[in-house]
């Protein structure tokens, strides 16, 4: 831990060591007359380069997957008239309603196709990323900022909601920038009260984007004090005045909120608050990833833990606010599931895993320091530090690199969501003027009636005789059918297409339905998840 640089951030300035010389702090010197500028980056070109990766990285490949049942939630309501968002918003999804807000500005100005819609999401990706070089840098040093970044550009729970048209990697950038945001303000002392109550309606509009980074005001609070050991008192009574202001302009949002927390109810019978979730899958994805980050993070804990004497305080303290960041939000959550409502789960934590990528990167500059220093000893100066650094990364990508290239396969999306590949076929063998039915779903995000929604144009000039009232018209997410059962004596045309769930119990008892109407299948094609039936009237089984 001592090869680490601890910034001013972290450091109460009476017991700092003397101001480093201004090129190790990322700032550009004064040139004398004569004197060339080194090339090189300077934070902001370091912090803009790896997020460029980190939103590359995340969007190739956007459009592989089809779309599942949350993202049709997204797209869906998106799609709305404003009226309709808004009817919506009133009686479910409120805690969503700001994404749904800027998505349907996205979807009027790029479609709603997958690699559109999913393009937010790798932005976002790529601002967070690009907001923990920052971070990295500003509470430690560049090295630890840069590899933090890298490490969050790769993370499978990261990478997959690049592509994923919901608001969790949105979430994740603005808490990262909020906490920039913070550290600037904190950094310099600044006492305006105009700058911290522009800092509170930050705090507000997080809030208002994703419910739980209301939590991060806590984590700043730590920020301050491990960078202040007696903060200053009109820096902390004009952090105070922002937060009065953000928490009141977020309240109403906070009440409608509370009055639709039914609609997580379903997280009780999920039963995700599960050791693998919480000690690794929320923040970093699959095992092969979440092992060596978690060791990452002892290593960084560990590190500071066994530093010298003079240094032990300063770098527990330059962790605190990571590592506060990383647990507070988990505790919370599991706290309210069990005292008050069902509220955990993994996707709700990803907010987190900037956290996570900071401190593992201060462990993988701990373990690089030791190593370089005992290979020095032993072999020569050969291994560098910066070189270990570097190779561990690799290490950790190729980790990665497996669970990257799943997330990227058609079928990826919630075990196998296939509603584009289903909708393909009614586009290619449909003709207009028949009629499609769709079988019931015990939820409704693998209803298949959302292959219509998600890609209406496959379906074209079809019938739909089951839909009662379509969901633009009521205050909930999805149309209201009536059951295949009920519709089939009513139908006339000459060939009925049927889309089911061969697992769901009802399949046979709506061919049933449809054979007492006269209708046989004529052809039967399994999908993934969903299957395709083609019936004609007055047809003969085959």
């Amino acid at each position: 831990m001592t090869a680490i640089e601890l910034r001013g951030d972290a450091v109460d300035e009476r017991s700092a060591p003397p101001t480093p010389p201004a090129s190790r702090q990322g700032r550009v010197p004064k040139r004398g007359p004569g004197r060339v500028a080194r090339p090189g980056f300077g934070l902001g070109g370091r912090a803009a380069l790896v997020g460029a990766v980190a939103g590359v990285i995340g969007y190739l490949g956007a459009g592989v997957p089809s779309y599942w049942g949350d993202e049709a939630a997204s797209v869906l309501s998106a799609q709305r008239p404003w009226s309709s968002l808004a009817l919506e918003l009133s009686q479910v999804d409120a805690v969503h309603g700001a994404y749904y807000a800027l998505l349907h500005l996205w979807i009027d100005a790029f479609g709603a196709g997958e690699w559109s819609t999913r393009a937010l999401s790798s932005i976002a990706t790529g601002l967070m990323a690009a907001g923990v070089v920052v971070l990295g840098t500003r509470w430690f040093d560049a090295r630890v900022g840069v590899a933090a970044g890298l490490i969050v550009a790769v993370l499978p729970r990261v990478t997959g909601l690049a592509i994923e048209a919901r608001s969790y990697a949105l979430a994740a950038a603005a808490a990262v920038w909020l906490t920039v945001l913070f550290t600037g303000l904190q950094r310099r002392r600044v006492v305006s009260r105009r700058a911290w109550i522009g800092y509170g309606i930050a705090v507000a509009a997080c809030g208002a984007l994703f419910f739980y980074l209301l939590l991060m005001p806590l984590v700043h609070a730590v920020a301050l004090v491990a960078a202040h050991r007696r903060p200053p008192a009109q820096l902390v009574r004009r952090w105070l005045i922002g937060l009065v202001v953000g928490a009141m302009l977020v309240l109403p949002l906070v009440l409608l909120d509370a009055s639709q927390r039914e609609q997580v109810a379903f997280l009780a019978h999920r039963h995700q608050p599960t050791a693998a979730n919480v000690l690794g899958g929320q923040w970093f994805g699959g095992p092969l990833v979440a092992v060596p980050m978690q060791l990452l993070v002892v290593a960084a804990v560990v590190g500071a833990v066994v530093a010298p004497r003079a240094l032990r305080a300063r770098a527990l303290r330059a962790l605190a606010p990571a590592l506060t960041w990383l647990v507070w939000p988990t505790a919370a959550l599991l706290v309210v599931s069990v005292a008050v409502a069902p509220s955990y789960n993994p996707r709700y934590l990803v907010f987190s895993a900037p956290a996570a990528a900071i401190v593992a990167a201060v462990g993988l500059a701990t373990i690089a320091d030791r190593a370089a220093s005992w290979l020095a000893r032993r072999r020569g100066p050969r291994a560098t530090s910066p070189r270990l650094v570097a190779a561990g990364l690799v290490l950790l990508a190729l980790a990665a690199l497996p669970g990257y290239l799943h997330q990227r396969t058609p079928y990826a999306k919630d075990g196998g969501a296939d509603f584009r590949q289903t909708a393909a076929v009614l586009g290619h063998e449909a003709s207009p003027g028949e009629a499609v039915l769709f079988g019931a779903s015990g939820r409704p995000s693998r209803a298949p009636r959302l292959a219509a929604g998600l890609y209406p144009a496959e379906f074209q000039g079809l019938e739909t005789p089951q839909l009662d009232v379509p969901h633009t018209a009521r205050a909930a997410i999805w149309d209201e059918l009536d059951p295949v059962a009920a519709t089939a004596p009513g139908l006339d045309e000459p060939i009925v297409w049927l889309i089911e769930r061969p697992s769901a119990h009802h399949v046979a008892d709506d061919l049933a339905a449809l054979a007492s109407a006269g209708y046989r299948v004529t052809d039967h094609q399994p999908i993934h998840r969903l299957a395709v039936y083609r019936l004609e009237k007055g047809t003969a089984a085959p």
